[in-house]
């Protein structure tokens, strides 16, 4: 028999979404009906006969280094009996829907998520994501949590024999790429941020982003008596007393939130009300009291008074272009005296809040055998010009003439974290030409900076595909032919598309394929799917006829 699932609109209930923006309909799992057939074996061209439904693979990453062996081991990778240093196989996430814990805290729709996630566990995914919004967990106020949505999701990802990345989600969901819903900030730091706005990062303007604390405040007891990096440590603590149980087991990795959509950045290039348009090189967020006031220390500290007084005057606006600014065009400010110091003071900033958050991780987590790693946004558009702007108004200090990502690798490795980065999937012919993009070449350049730093190097797609191309592009990417193999791979994001019939067939074909090392290029080409009912997807009239349907609401 086969169960069938009618799933509403989405995650959030009707009261639930009251005050949120509209959801993405991408992000939504719309009323339509999701089958799971019984398994049917697939036959090989050879008349071979191989199980549908696929074995949970025991993963472990290539070594990179001929030299010195990578002791740098991912957790989900070490309970293998078959691990050897030599194996190629990339374990593959898959993301949740952002809404996958209501507002109060509870797990929307669980019989429909766990239909889902067999579904995941069929195909042989590995595991899946899941983001522990701070603005959720927190909520009633200072040092009460609330982890009851979170607890029924791992004791269900625990039966169905799947592992768990968790995100520490310090920053506020809603205004960036992807963002279907609105999750901010608890209400006692958005309290406090409207008694003191500093506290949040500003632009040249003046403009307040509400999305992340400034990291010029890190220090300081802004938060009811505790500085931001103490609410963050007591935050993991929490979550570690929790879920003590099954770190290192069921959940294998916690990936700690430093910045705007997660990632260690400052947020630059920010979607909301029209601000910024891709490929716009964003503007530097340095204008709060506490950053303007550590660019006057530093200033002072080489006896250069006047570059202290405020951030670079010659800068464009959010989405203008590099040649349109004198701090960014081909010679421009960014290449002189003044403009090195302010780029190394902006960067050695965002470093530095990335190695205080990290090493609390790590206080936090050691010993508790779940893999710490953290996110570094994949912006590739100018970056065929020579300044870069795009990455160096993120804190990315990357130009024609500087390394960016190197120091951002190093000190990931001084925490034992995995350095986790976006856009996976794209290809430089797929790019406007005017945006000078070339996602190939920057994590072309990534690789090879994670492989000197020797930390391991963990992916994601940065914008939702489900086509061929994109996951080829992907299994390219994830060998080492230059520089550091991808340790794991974590694909954006599970929603009512993913589980159309053509979708789902290519992210079968997909996981295999990384399972494999990327050594079966094309299975659909080996294997004769017509008989086998090894997909999720929109089910066709006669196929409900024959299967005894379960209404899941």
């Amino acid at each position: 028999m086969a169960l069938t699932l009618r799933s509403s609109t989405s995650f959030l209930s009707p009261k639930d979404t009251i005050g949120l923006k509209t959801p993405n309909h991408h992000e939504l799992f719309s009323s339509s009906s999701i089958c799971f057939g019984q398994t049917k074996p697939i036959r090989a061209k050879n008349n071979s006969i191989i199980q549908a439904t696929t074995t949970h693979h025991q993963i472990s990453h290539e070594t990179v280094f001929t030299s010195v062996e990578n002791k740098h081991h991912h957790a989900f990778t070490s309970s293998s009996p078959h691990a050897t240093k030599h194996d190629t196989r990339v374990p593959v996430f898959v993301m949740l829907p952002l809404d996958t814990m209501g507002h109060g805290g509870h797990l929307n729709k669980p019989r429909a998520m766990n239909a889902s996630l067999m579904a995941l566990k069929s195909a042989g995914v590995e595991g899946i994501m899941v983001d522990a919004w701070w603005g959720l967990v927190e909520k009633e106020g200072p040092l009460k949590y609330n982890w009851e949505g979170y607890a029924e999701l791992v004791q269900m990802a625990q039966k169905l024999g799947l592992k768990l990345q968790v995100v520490m989600s310090f920053h506020q969901c809603g205004g960036n790429v992807g963002d279907s819903c609105s999750i901010p900030l608890p209400p006692w730091v958005l309290e406090e941020i409207s008694k003191n706005p500093d506290i949040v990062y500003t632009d040249r303007s003046g403009r307040r982003n509400p999305e992340y604390i400034s990291l010029g405040c890190d220090a300081m007891p802004i938060l009811r008596g505790r500085t931001p990096i103490q609410v963050y440590s007591d935050f993991m603590r929490s979550f570690r007393d929790r879920f003590s149980d099954y770190l290192g087991d069921v959940v294998v990795e916690v990936q700690v939130g430093m910045g705007p959509c997660g990632e260690l950045r400052y947020p630059s290039y920010p979607e909301s009300n029209g601000t910024w348009r891709f490929p716009g090189i964003g503007e530097f967020q340095c204008y709060d009291k506490y950053m303007r006031a550590s660019l006057q220390a530093s200033a002072l500290g080489i006896g250069k008074e006047d570059w202290g007084k405020s951030g670079p005057h010659d800068t464009a606006k959010y989405s203008q272009f590099p040649e349109e600014s004198e701090f960014f065009k081909r010679d421009g400010t960014w290449n002189t005296d003044y403009g090195q110091f302010f780029l190394e003071w902006y960067s050695k900033k965002l470093l530095a809040h990335g190695d205080d958050i990290l090493a609390a991780a790590q206080g936090v987590f050691r010993g508790t055998g779940a893999k710490l790693s953290g996110k570094i946004a994949g912006i590739h558009w100018h970056y065929n010009t020579r300044s870069h702007a795009a990455e160096l108004t993120a804190g990315y200090y990357n130009t024609r003439h500087q390394d960016g990502y190197l120091p951002i690798a190093q000190m990931f490795g001084r925490h034992d974290a995995v350095f986790n980065f976006t856009c996976m999937e794209m290809k430089d012919g797929e790019q406007p030409e005017h945006a000078n993009c070339s996602p190939e070449g920057l994590v072309r350049q990534v690789k090879r900076a994670t492989k000197l730093a020797r930390v391991e190097l963990a992916g994601e797609n940065a914008l939702e595909r489900y086509d061929s191309s994109a996951f080829g592009q992907v299994l390219n990417t994830s060998r080492s032919d230059s520089g550091n193999a991808l340790c794991a791979f974590t694909y954006l994001r599970m929603n009512k598309r993913l589980f159309e019939p053509e979708n789902w067939r290519n992210l079968v074909e997909f996981v295999r394929n990384m399972s494999e090392g990327g050594r079966h290029k094309r299975i659909c080409e080996e294997f004769d799917f017509s008989g086998s009912e090894l997909y999720v997807g929109l089910v066709k009239a006669n196929s409900v006829n024959k299967a005894k349907e379960a209404a899941l609401v």
